[in-house]
């Protein structure tokens, strides 16, 4: 396993941490094997406007709750 920086937006805020997944394993696929909870390490949670509400070494997010996810590298802010 390795990790893979994410971003994950849900309803009110912005998720930017690791999850772990095999090197040749899609996050897609690893999001819809999860169980309840999705685990991110070296997670920094900001709110959708860009204030930093905490950070934290290990988080659960809700997979209910995950609106969008995707790998840092594949994401741009313009």
């Amino acid at each position: 396993m390795s990790g893979k920086t994410v971003i994950i937006l849900t309803a009110d805020y912005r998720i930017r941490g690791d999850i772990d997944v095999a090197p040749d394993e899609r996050v897609t696929d690893y999001i819809t094997a999860a169980k309840t909870f999705l685990a991110v390490t070296n997670a920094e949670v900001r709110t959708l406007e860009g204030r930093i509400m905490f950070a934290s070494s290990f988080i659960n997010v809700h997979r209910d709750h995950i609106v969008v996810v995707a790998p840092e590298e594949l994401t741009s802010r313009n």
